[in-house]
């Protein structure tokens, strides 16, 4: 099987084809106040023991904070909430300005609006190139009505009937 040369602009390229869910993570830091991205690598690992995973990369300004958190919530957004999707991965902004969270296990600050809400202990992280992978078990959940928002080719995006 012959290789074919690529670069990392194609490598972004290529994966951009593949649609993913958006999330937003989100963890007390150190110094107790709330810290959160926009994370779409996200996805399930185990069922029994109930398992997530994400990673984050080693460059993120969250990365220690989110790193050392023993617990985390994972918020899937719906597809109302683009808005909020930018807000959380604005580097120079308070991404909690003008939300209102609510208190969820050991002090975590919870969006009220999602699509899907799990709340985690971190079960393990792992080192991989430039990200590290967290993996959390998770503790409790919730699920609310709607559609699912996408990243797909660089943008957001809708989930639209096949037929």
């Amino acid at each position: 099987m012959s290789q074919v040369p690529f670069d990392s602009q194609g490598f972004r390229r290529a994966l951009g084809r593949f649609a993913t869910g958006i999330t937003i993570i989100t963890a007390r830091g150190p110094d107790g106040a709330p810290v959160g991205l926009t994370c779409n690598s996200f996805g399930s690992l185990s069922l029994d023991p109930p398992l997530v995973q994400w990673s984050i990369a080693k460059t993120s300004r969250n990365y220690g904070a989110l790193c050392a958190a023993t617990y985390f919530a994972v918020h899937v957004l719906d597809s109302s909430q683009g808005e909020l999707c930018w807000q959380f991965s604005a580097r120079n902004r308070d991404r909690f300005a003008s939300l209102e969270v609510e208190e969820g296990l050991a002090g975590l600050p919870l969006l009220r609006q999602h699509h899907a809400r799990f709340e985690c202990e971190t079960h393990a992280r792992h080192e991989a190139g430039d990200h590290t992978i967290i993996i959390g078990r998770v503790l409790r959940l919730c699920e609310q009505d709607g559609d699912p928002l996408l990243f797909y080719r660089g943008a957001l995006s809708r989930i639209v009937p096949a037929c």
